[in-house]
């Protein structure tokens, strides 16, 4: 089940609980539903967590445990998937969102120079944030509800996967 896989990589709820960085958070983490493993709670999680990975902020991680807290998602997996956009994918995923957002508004996007300098970018920033944060609020709207989608349909086909399989061995058994 898609739990053993989840519960295998999970940090132990005391253990965070317990971080002196997370101290802060008080009562707000120990909510039962932000560590449960359940259809409801990972697909929120799913969310949440692919929501935040395409914001274009920085300490996104906070962005996502912030939802998850609200929605009372699973923390630990939103918060992990905020990996997705990691240093490396970041270039390419971000490139392709502001290119979604210069497209939904009509805009023709910019082509990138030769060199990318930090010159370039602070002049073109005036006529590049508007499309990009558009592009990554849609792209990360279209992600949370897709992940969420097909987290609860995976679920429930895992679930009566499961019981057929039993069924079938319960039969057999006879």
């Amino acid at each position: 089940m898609p739990r053993r896989i989840f519960k295998r990589y999970m940090p132990h709820p005391d253990t965070i609980r317990e971080h002196k960085s997370l101290r802060f958070l008080g009562s707000l983490i120990h909510d039962p539903n932000l560590w449960h493993l359940n259809r409801h709670s990972v697909a929120r999680a799913m969310a949440m967590g692919l929501f935040a990975a395409f914001i274009p902020i920085p300490m996104q991680m906070l962005l996502a445990a912030g939802l998850a807290i609200m929605v009372r998602a699973n923390l630990p997996i939103s918060v992990g998937l905020v990996w997705l956009t990691n240093p490396i994918t970041m270039p390419p995923v971000f490139y392709c969102t502001y290119k979604l957002g210069a497209w939904l508004m009509q805009v023709p996007p910019r082509a990138l120079p030769d060199e990318l300098t930090w010159n370039w970018i602070t002049q073109e920033l005036s006529s590049l944030w508007q499309p990009f944060l558009l592009g990554s609020v849609v792209c990360g709207v279209l992600t949370g509800i897709l992940g969420y989608v097909l987290t609860m349909l995976y679920w429930r086909w895992w679930v009566a996967h499961s019981w057929r399989k039993r069924q079938k061995a319960r039969r057999k058994s006879r």
